[in-house]
């Protein structure tokens, strides 16, 4: 799938929003991708998550872990798709933490997963909380990477759809200098 056949289906199920909006990073933009609206639907779903299975199926993973509240769906079909279990991290008093019974064992073929990646912090603590774990991270994925470039891991990664996006930080945003209102539709509140 290139690029633009990605953005095509972002742009017919609205998920490629404009505006202007506060990422979880603290950054802001003037677009948005609400992968929640692609994963609405399961057949979306599959096709992005089939591309990250496929670049990581011959690392035998075990078990795929996702940040929630974003990377709980494309987890699950991740590991639908490469016929392991899925675990899903949460935040506790700020730190990413495996609750409801989870665990990763030692050794274990561990994918972390994502739906976007602006700078790669959610993915790098639960890559953090796998390997404290004594869990083999064979790699990291996502949907989409925004990051341009930015967004680095100690992993192999892939990402379905690459767009640079661009960001600013808040005391140097060009929209905010505008008046106009800011957005928080992502989860990290959750």
């Amino acid at each position: 799938m290139t690029n633009e056949e990605a953005l095509t289906i972002f742009r017919e199920s609205g998920a490629l929003l404009e505006g202007h909006f506060r990422l979880t990073s603290g950054l802001h933009s003037p677009n948005y991708f609400q992968c929640a609206r692609v994963l609405q639907y399961p057949w979306h779903a599959e096709t992005f998550c089939r591309l990250i299975a496929d670049r990581f199926r011959s690392e035998e993973i075990e078990v795929v872990i996702s940040p929630a509240i974003g990377g709980i769906v494309v987890g699950q079909e991740v590991a639908r798709l490469l016929g392991c279990r899925a675990v899903f991290a949460e935040r506790e008093e700020g730190v990413m933490t495996l609750r409801r019974g989870f665990a990763i064992g030692a050794g274990e073929r561990c994918l972390a997963v994502e739906d976007v990646v602006t700078t790669g912090g959610s993915v790098k603590e639960v890559i953090a909380l796998a390997q404290a774990a004594g869990a083999r991270v064979m790699g990291a994925a996502f949907i989409v990477d925004r990051s341009s470039g930015r967004a680095q891991f100690d992993v192999p990664f892939f990402a379905a759809l690459k767009m640079e996006v661009v960001t600013y930080p808040p005391e140097a945003c060009p929209l905010c200098a505008q008046g106009l209102p800011v957005v928080k539709p992502g989860s990290r509140k959750v």
